[in-house]
């Protein structure tokens, strides 16, 4: 309701004043490269709200308001020190073989620093820049492609992985994989879930593999929540599987290293 949405936007302010005690990091894993082995190579950060006064929420509950507010910059960049400074103590510990992905706001990227702001996090934290990867949907470019082309370019030269995700759900996903430097696409889980329900969802998504795989990007496939869609999935060639399957979401205090 209103008077919900109105309360929210009041309490944000506090997730950012008390961050680590109230938002929780959050990292679900994929399945190896490729599938047949399983091997974990990859960590996505999730953010969680432990709200007193609305309980755990999830983005969807909070995010759009915080894009309204403005607050998705503040909230952005806390995410991606946090994801940073975690990346600094596994590499420390030796566990480089991680690449934990960051998900960006349309807004964020709209902003005129986001670039800058990526880089002297990176900076700050002394981190391999290949172990960390920005997650993007479509709807981060349409406002403006061409500055989003620049940052994107910028943010590669760099050394940071970029995924599209949410893959196929969008308007003009497959003129954003030639016109942006992606390294991987994120097949959306409305495509892994209709291969319960539909008899072409398989050749569907043997097509965006094929498609990936010849624009040299490493397949996502996210969602899986059966024994049929993994193995279907590995069956058409996909990359690497993310879903409740293969593991849920864990605090990072859980994660090994």
């Amino acid at each position: 309701t209103g008077e919900d949405t109105l309360s929210l936007h009041d309490a944000l302010p506090i997730l950012l004043v008390r961050g680590p005690w109230i938002v929780s990091q959050y990292f679900k894993g994929e399945g190896g490269d490729p599938l047949q082995d399983g091997t974990l190579v990859g960590l996505e950060a999730l953010i969680r709200w432990d709200s007193p006064e609305f309980g755990q929420m999830r983005p969807a509950s909070f995010i759009p308001i915080a894009e309204d507010s403005g607050l998705i910059l503040q909230i952005g960049a806390w995410v991606l020190r946090q994801a940073c400074a975690q990346i600094r103590q596994w590499q420390d510990a030796g566990f480089e073989h991680f690449v934990v992905s960051v998900n960006v706001s349309a807004v964020q990227m709209q902003h005129g620093d986001f670039v800058e702001l990526v880089r002297r996090t990176i900076s700050e934290f002394g981190i391999a820049p290949e172990m960390l990867e920005l997650e993007l949907t479509e709807s981060t470019f349409l406002d403006n492609a061409t500055l989003a082309v620049e940052q994107l370019r910028a943010l590669k030269q760099i050394g940071l992985r970029l995924s599209l995700d949410d893959f196929g759900t969008g308007y003009s996903s497959l003129s954003y994989l030639w016109k942006f430097p992606f390294s991987k696409l994120k097949i959306d889980r409305s495509f892994v879930n209709a291969l319960n329900e539909s008899t072409s969802a398989k050749g569907i998504l043997r097509s965006i593999v094929k498609l990936g795989h010849g624009l040299g990007l490493t397949v996502t496939a996210e969602g899986i929540e059966t024994t049929k869609q993994y193995s279907t999935l590995r069956e058409l060639g996909c990359d690497l599987a993310q879903g409740y399957l293969l593991d849920r979401p864990a605090r990072v205090s859980n994660i090994p290293g």
